[in-house]
């Protein structure tokens, strides 16, 4: 059986009896780098104000004790988040893990629709918001029942709602003002393993975003890996990727599985400080990254194609970036090349993971200045992975199929859909979707076998955006594709089957057509987060290619639209 393994030394131990605050706030682990109390944990981006372990430690422990109190929030509890990056982000994370409940971030870019499909499928007892997004939150809670008074702000409310909801702030102060009523979530030996953490939602290989299940164990292993993985606990190695006193900027979304379990609780594990940021906004970003002096930056290709790209960059000096990882989509080595003229001392490579993975499976290795061209990364310690051809044997060295892995950092299961954790959770592997080969003990990612497309490193899945298209009248049928973009990586493109009388209104109008494709194109805008809108655009078809079943031949639809996309892209090169 062919399997392939990290060569980057033997797994530590993992704990099974610790919730991630009691992992991350804890100091016993034998490979955690030694922090001085001096180090700031997080740095407020705007404020420039420190906060260090001890404060972290009192206002989780006041916002336990508060939710308890005041909503009798217990253990299997499910509270949503719904905000930007704060500095109190990880405060409601530990606090709700502290009395034993489950957090479940979200996109605060969601329509409310999007919002109650995730307040619904995790049945969630409280929302955290921020003001920003108050009407949405409102519209989602209505509709799926949730109280008014189970709305709680990360700041300041808008007036009105004063006198009736509570924020952070308030219920820090009234936390640490009455005696301790919660009782801290303790685990017996294994039990880690299995209680939930965390509801993160995925599009998995097809379909609506699902609940992805994963337990206080699985991140804890995930920190332990990568820790492994650059052997941050290796006295006699001199000048190591991550360091206490070194300074990374949270300008990944927490909610994002990469920002959640690699930017936050993997950096302040390695005894880094970060500086959070609530939005990217890329003149302010590069602002904070000189004037908070940041040396790690962990972003996405999008964020990578600016660096390259923007004229901007030039009024920046950037040369104490010392490490600098793309993820979320494959990045090219055009783009790597060109990110060493704007980051000269930097470290600059690839990861890889997936939500259903928790997180990492593969990063660039210590030894490694500059990544291999193409390269997704080297598989970290305790990871297993085969790559699964066509027909059910395992490919080789070099050979090329779909990517299989295992660890002790899998997710459990999607929650509440069998169905789909039967397709991606199989006897403790993770079916990834993506078709690869691995030399080297690299990962090089080929193609996706499955329908997911990947939207600035977010996750789209077709089936979603056709089901919402089918419910407009003038839509017989569509398929969504991708084509490559070099901002975005891709872009959602629609083709669609119009319905009769609407096929009539078009024909041989070609102003009525425009004005029709402008109409379904808010119609997804109105429905759908940013990122899920047809920027690709949408192209009216005759019928969709389907096979004799009548199952869609999507690639059919996404090999012609990328041959035209190159066409004109030729065309535009020549004039």
């Amino acid at each position: 059986m062919t399997e392939f393994r990290s060569i980057a030394g033997p797994l530590p131990s993992i704990p099974d009896d610790l919730t991630i605050p009691q992992f991350i706030f804890g100091t016993q682990h034998p490979t955690r780098p030694s922090r001085a109390e001096s180090i700031p944990w997080l740095i407020d981006d705007h404020s420039g104000r420190s906060i260090r372990r001890a404060e972290l430690i009192q206002r989780t422990r006041s916002l336990a004790n508060a939710m308890s109190s005041k909503w009798n929030i217990r253990a299997g509890d499910v509270v949503c988040i719904f905000s930007p990056n704060s500095t109190d982000y990880p405060v409601c994370i530990w606090a709700v893990h502290t009395i034993g409940g489950i957090i479940t971030p979200a996109n605060p870019a969601y329509k409310a629709d999007e919002l109650v499909h995730q307040l619904r499928t995790t049945r969630a007892a409280l929302l955290i918001i921020h003001s920003a997004f108050l009407d949405t939150a409102q519209a989602a809670a209505r509709e799926v029942g949730l109280p008014a008074d189970r709305i709680a702000f990360f700041q300041a409310p808008p007036r009105p709602f004063a006198s009736s909801h509570s924020n952070l702030d308030e219920l820090i102060k009234y936390g640490s003002s009455i005696p301790p009523i919660y009782t801290e979530l303790r685990f017996k030996p294994g039990e880690a393993k299995t209680a939930l953490a965390f509801l993160s939602f995925s599009s998995g290989t097809t379909g609506k975003p699902k609940a992805v299940a994963i337990p206080h164990y699985s991140v804890i292993a995930n920190v332990v890996q990568m820790t492994a993985h650059y052997k941050l606990d290796d006295p006699t190695q001199k000048n190591k990727r991550f360091m206490p006193g070194d300074v990374g900027i949270a300008v990944l979304p927490f909610f994002h599985i990469y920002g959640l379990v690699v930017n936050l609780h993997f950096l302040l594990f390695a005894g880094l400080s970060i500086v959070v940021i609530p939005k990217f906004n890329f003149s302010a970003f590069l602002d904070s990254i000189v004037r908070h002096r940041i040396t790690h930056l962990l972003i996405v290709p999008p964020q990578v194609v600016l660096l390259c790209k923007h004229p901007s960059v030039k009024n920046f000096n950037l040369s104490h970036v010392k490490f600098c990882m793309s993820g979320a989509a494959p990045l090219s080595g055009e783009l790597v090349h060109e990110l060493r003229n704007v980051m000269p001392n930097s470290a600059i490579g690839q990861g890889y993971g997936l939500t259903e993975t928790c997180t990492t499976v593969a990063m660039i290795p210590p030894a490694q200045h500059i990544a291999t061209v193409g390269s997704a990364g080297q598989l970290i310690p305790g990871i297993v992975a085969r790559v699964v051809k066509p027909d059910g044997s395992l490919a080789r060295e070099g050979e090329q199929g779909e990517l299989v892995v295992t660890g002790p950092s899998m997710a459990l299961r999607y929650m509440n859909n069998e169905a789909a954790t039967k397709e991606t959770f199989v006897d403790g592997w993770v079916h990834t979707g993506d078709e690869v080969i691995i030399k080297n003990n690299e990962i090089y990612v080929v193609d996706r076998l499955k329908e997911i497309m990947k939207v600035r490193g977010f996750q789209v899945a077709p089936a979603e955006l056709e089901g919402h298209l089918l419910l407009h009248p003038d839509v017989a049928d569509a398929c969504v594709v991708s084509i490559p973009d070099d901002y975005s990586g891709e872009l959602p493109l629609a083709y669609i089957v119009l319905s009769d009388s609407a096929m009539r209104r078009v024909s041989g109008n070609a102003q009525a057509a425009v004005q029709l494709k402008a109409v379904l194109a808010k119609h997804v805008a109105d429905a759908k987060v940013p990122y899920k809108q047809l920027a690709g655009g949408i192209e009216f078809i005759d019928a969709i290619p389907k096979n004799p079943s009548g199952k869609m031949l999507r690639r059919v639809l996404r090999d012609q639209a990328r041959k035209v996309k190159a066409s004109s892209s030729e065309v535009r090169a020549k004039l």
